[in-house]
């Protein structure tokens, strides 16, 4: 029992810092649940999906102003309404194919790598062009901005995409600032994650009844919660981060933070399958 408790918290700590860094909380939490509850690929997928109940009322707790202002604010609100309809028409589609991908070669380490790279050029042209942000806030968005970003927030639905890595290093590469770029990545997240919850229930029931057979209802519960509190840390130490911080230096650390962990976990993933996700777990597990 203790050890299913500590096993809990553990995904939970997983999922309430890798949800808001370019790492992909899926894969992370795959991997854990994996490892800690032996769940198969497909399973640990689904129940990545799941915890993101937990960082949805992280991001709803901390982002309590905006999420009250939705209806009163037109412009936030079809920035909403246009990046989650985006986000759906692109990201569910991929996901019903998620099952075959984990099943063959897909190497769930190689989106991370990418997105480490690109982000990690960009924030080095950043420095060496000396360029600014040119977009301060939504103001000064419009409907071109906000399909490119539901468009890279629906490829999050593929394994080892991470969905705040790519809406965030999306907001940068387009000029908007630093910190309005995390935070409109952490809005755009709300809808999104709620229909990813959807998704998984509706589309992955059988997975999540082996998840939640292996781990029980107050394992979950624990997820959960550490997720939703370890989340609301995050979020805030984020936001503080970027305040404070230069854009090219924010970009820089969130490319390196993705090309580690992506490089960790394709060292170990060339086969998707159970036994070689599991690879790099005792290396990954000792960041946290």
């Amino acid at each position: 029992m203790a050890a299913n408790v500590l096993f809990s918290i553990i995904v939970g700590v997983v999922q309430g810092v890798s949800e808001w860094l370019p790492i992909s909380s899926k894969t992370q939490v795959l991997l854990v649940s994996t490892f800690l509850f032996g769940l198969p690929t497909a399973v640990g997928f689904a129940f990545g999906l799941f915890m993101q109940l937990g960082s949805l009322t992280a991001a709803v707790v901390y982002l309590r102003k905006e999420v009250v202002s939705v209806f009163s604010d037109k412009k936030l609100f079809v920035y909403l309404l246009v990046v989650t309809t985006v986000t759906a028409v692109v990201g569910v589609p991929l996901y019903l194919i998620t099952e075959k991908l984990l099943q063959g070669t897909y190497n769930v380490g190689a989106p991370m790598i990418l997105l480490g790279a690109f982000l990690l050029a960009d924030g080095l042209y950043i420095r060496r062009a000396h360029r600014k942000p040119r977009i301060t806030g939504l103001n000064e968005m419009g409907m071109k901005q906000y399909l490119i970003l539901g468009f890279a927030q629906g490829l999050s639905a593929l394994p080892g995409v991470s969905r705040s890595g790519m809406t965030v290093s999306t907001m940068l590469f387009l000029g908007v600032e630093p910190e309005s770029a995390l935070r409109l990545s952490f809005l755009a997240y709300i809808p999104a994650s709620l229909g990813a919850f959807i998704t998984s229930v509706v589309f992955s029931r059988t997975e999540l009844h082996a998840a939640v057979g292996a781990i029980d209802l107050t394992g979950v519960a624990i997820a959960m919660t550490t997720a939703a509190v370890v989340g609301f840390a995050t979020i805030s130490g984020l936001l503080r981060f970027a305040r404070q911080s230069e854009m090219y230096a924010i970009t820089i650390v969130l490319g390196i933070v993705a090309l580690v962990v992506g490089l960790v976990v394709a060292t170990g993933s060339v086969p998707a399958g159970p036994e070689t996700l599991i690879l790099p777990l005792p290396v990954f597990a000792s960041h946290f």
